[in-house]
């Protein structure tokens, strides 16, 4: 059973769109997973425009990798180091740690996460 940031369970990130890298809606991982997509977060316009800027396309369908193209407000599994270069740009976007992979936290501080966790 996977575990998240907090020690519990993980929990589903989203079915719509299906995201994670295995596109079971939760940031699952394993060592084929390059990209370590494990933090569970809700895009914003601006996350998406940095990501772009950072030659990751995140806003444009890619049907033949099963990815739908995000809008703001979509919950996906966003790799790990890319929420950090973010992090550090003052442009990550919010998480969900109860979705987040314990993973992440090879990382990101668990305190950076905290900084950022979405509000109730």
């Amino acid at each position: 059973m996977a575990i998240n940031v907090l020690g519990t369970p993980l929990k589903p990130c989203s079915t719509d769109p299906m995201t994670g890298y295995f596109r079971d809606g939760c940031c699952n991982t394993d060592e084929s997973d390059r990209g370590s997509h494990v933090i569970c977060a809700e895009v914003t316009k601006e996350f998406l425009e940095f990501s772009k800027q950072r030659g990751n396309d995140l806003g444009t369908p890619r049907p033949e990798y099963r990815f739908p193209g995000l809008v703001p407000g979509n919950r996906w599994c966003l790799c790990a180091l890319r929420w950090k270069e973010a992090f550090d740009a003052g442009m990550a976007p919010y998480v969900v740690l109860e979705c987040t992979h314990v993973n992440a936290l090879k990382y990101v501080d668990i305190r950076q996460l905290l900084e950022y966790r979405l509000p109730a």
